[in-house]
């Protein structure tokens, strides 16, 4: 490998994270309408295990593909006619990135303008490194999809993951109440700690005898669920009469059942979709930038792996299910 290459994660067939690979690169340029980033930190989330796993709606191009959605860093070098930012402004990506092809997980990465994101002096790359996928996926399920407003009550599904932390963020800031939903005694207090006004344990509490006796018998407002699958019409039950329940994951990837407590709005919410505009990402964007600027939006990090030679331990980790918060490598 010369000094002029880049480290980049490829996968040659989807699988575990031991199809995971590094190959040294020619280095990426900033063509017109790019940006070249030094990558100080990526974030690992599921969309990328589903990704490696050929489990996504977007299937990897094979051998050789790239994998990453989310890295933070400094803009190393600027193309023609990109004019929103220069060299040395701290930047993190997200949005719009064609995963197969413009893969972040590299200590170099030339993305188009739409997919970098301007990254607050007062944000570090880690920090920034965790947030887009989480916050944007929360942000627009929870605002733009489902409505959620100032002393709603929301009814949070596996609360304790990332995205699940990032919308009791969200709700608090918006001037919501979040009812966190997990699985065990023992994140009971991370989740109040992370902001969560309720805690209900799912393996000891009815969740929806619960979500009724918080709100005084009404039920909430919204419910904004990452699981699906045959419970989807179970804890529906827990919203208001003509409520909203928003479905944005599929950990249990079993058919969805439909609720049949009516009137209620059953809505899917896909992260892409708010993205693929311009006024979509725009809204998102000032939303983060404000959230992580003045503190507000803090995302929890789990665990840091130092190299990016540790990113086989990273997914391990993150697909072990044990760590709270998101799993970040640094460079």
């Amino acid at each position: 490998m010369t000094k002029f290459s880049t480290r980049t994660v490829l996968f040659d067939r989807t699988g575990g994270p031991e199809v995971l690979r590094i190959e040294a690169l020619e280095p990426p340029v900033a063509g017109r309408g790019e940006v070249l980033i030094r990558v100080e930190a990526v974030g690992l989330s599921r969309a990328d295990v589903l990704f490696r796993s050929g489990m996504f709606y977007e299937q990897p191009t094979l051998p050789g593909s790239r994998l990453g959605l989310e890295a933070a860093g400094v803009v190393e070098a600027v193309g023609e006619d990109v004019t929103e930012f220069a060299v040395g402004d701290p930047v993190f990506t997200g949005p719009g990135i064609q995963i197969s092809a413009q893969g972040v997980f590299a200590d170099r990465v030339a993305l188009p303008v739409a997919a970098v994101i301007a990254r607050p002096d007062t944000v570090d790359a880690t920090t920034a490194a965790a947030a887009w996928f989480n916050y944007s996926t929360a942000y627009g399920g929870l605002l733009e999809s489902g409505g959620l407003r100032s002393g709603d009550h929301v009814l949070i599904t596996a609360a304790s993951g990332g995205v699940g932390s990032a919308a009791i963020q969200i709700a608090r800031r918006t001037g919501a109440f979040p009812i966190a939903v997990t699985r065990t005694e023992g994140k009971r207090r991370l989740l109040l700690e992370a902001g969560a006004a309720e805690v209900i344990v799912s393996e000891t509490q009815d969740v929806v005898e619960e979500a009724r006796r918080i709100t005084g018998g009404n039920g909430v407002e919204l419910v904004f669920d990452a699981v699906g699958g045959p419970g989807l019409a179970d804890v529906a039950r827990a919203a208001v009469l003509g409520g909203t329940v928003v479905a944005y994951g599929f950990l249990d990837t079993r058919p969805m059942l439909m609720p049949v407590n009516w009137p209620l709005t059953v809505r899917g919410h896909a992260n892409t979709v708010l993205n693929s505009t311009p006024e979509g990402r725009r809204r998102v964007n000032r939303f983060l930038a404000a959230g992580l600027g003045d503190g507000s939006l803090r995302p929890v990090i789990g665990k840091v792996f130092k190299g990016l030679d540790r990113i086989q331990d990273a997914f391990r980790e993150l697909e072990s299910n044990t760590v709270s918060g998101k799993i970040v490598v640094t460079l």
